[in-house]
């Protein structure tokens, strides 16, 4: 590529604007968050396995688990993305599930955007190849094109590397290597890194006033819902978390205990037609 390099100030200005972006995100995730919501898609049994005991131990653990797994995609969307768009000169790609377009004069090459190399399951990765061989087949169809077409899996850290071979029909590349083929700029990834602990303060600082704010939030309706005396009520939790949905015409109820009208035996069954039509 081209060397792309910005002035300091440029890349200061527009770390500081993803970041915030990154941020606005994260607060409007943690403002919309809904605490039974969060509890239908945790596991209750690995938080009693791993010696939670108290409401405010359990919001802690839900809402560090929500933010782990939230994180990695709104950095990746709202922080990574942006800054490899306007390093690269490049454009919003046209590719369905790509990201970024970028034109000189002897190649057009299409980048998709992944914040690190362990994006992917088989299927995602399936994906991929199908939406770049999509935007392969769309440039072919311009007559008067005489680049060369170039699909690029940027990875925004790591190490991995690789050329299209009879598997995967684009190329693979990750960390100082992804960086410096799209700004020219060897060192960029570490540039990145040194402006993003110049300004992360301010940013974290009204972050941290919206997540004691959920964490508030949670514990009091954790408390009146899921406690008794101030400790959890495991059943009540796993019985809202787990049990079968009432309906009036059902076997069972919510908590999966068999009506009066069925036995309660340990060895009496339902086959799986019965389980959906009781």
């Amino acid at each position: 590529m081209v060397d792309q390099r910005m002035t300091e100030e440029e890349l200061e200005r527009l770390v500081r604007d993803a970041l915030k972006a990154f941020y606005d995100r994260r607060i409007q995730a943690l403002d919309k968050l809904e605490l039974k919501k969060v509890l239908t898609r945790k596991n209750p049994y690995l938080f009693r396995a791993v010696g939670i005991v108290t409401p405010s131990e359990m919001v802690a653990a839900l809402l560090q688990a929500h933010v782990s797994s939230s994180d990695e995609t709104i950095f990746g969307d709202a922080f990574f993305e942006r800054i490899a768009r306007d390093v690269s000169r490049g454009k919003d790609s046209q590719g369905e599930g790509l990201d970024i377009d970028i034109d000189v004069e002897t190649e057009h090459t299409v980048i998709a955007v992944k914040s690190g190399p362990f994006w992917a399951n088989s299927r995602q990765k399936t994906g991929l190849k199908q939406d770049f061989e999509k935007a392969r087949r769309i440039f072919s169809t311009r007559r008067s094109e005489k680049r060369q077409f170039k699909a690029l899996l940027g990875q925004c850290y790591g190490r991995t590397k690789g050329q299209p071979d009879a598997k995967r029909a684009y190329y693979v590349l990750s960390g100082q290597a992804f960086w410096r083929y799209i700004t020219g700029d060897a060192d960029f990834y570490l540039r990145l890194m040194r402006l993003l602990g110049d300004v992360t303060a301010q940013e974290r600082e009204r972050y941290q006033i919206a997540f004691d704010s959920a964490v508030q939030r949670f514990t009091e309706q954790f408390d009146k819902d899921f406690s008794v005396n101030g400790a959890i009520d495991w059943e009540k939790l796993m019985k809202f978390n787990s049990g079968e949905r009432v309906r009036q015409s059902s076997k069972y109820w919510a908590t999966g205990t068999p009506q009066s009208s069925v036995t309660s035996s340990s060895s009496s069954t339902l086959t799986l037609d019965e389980i959906f039509t009781a």
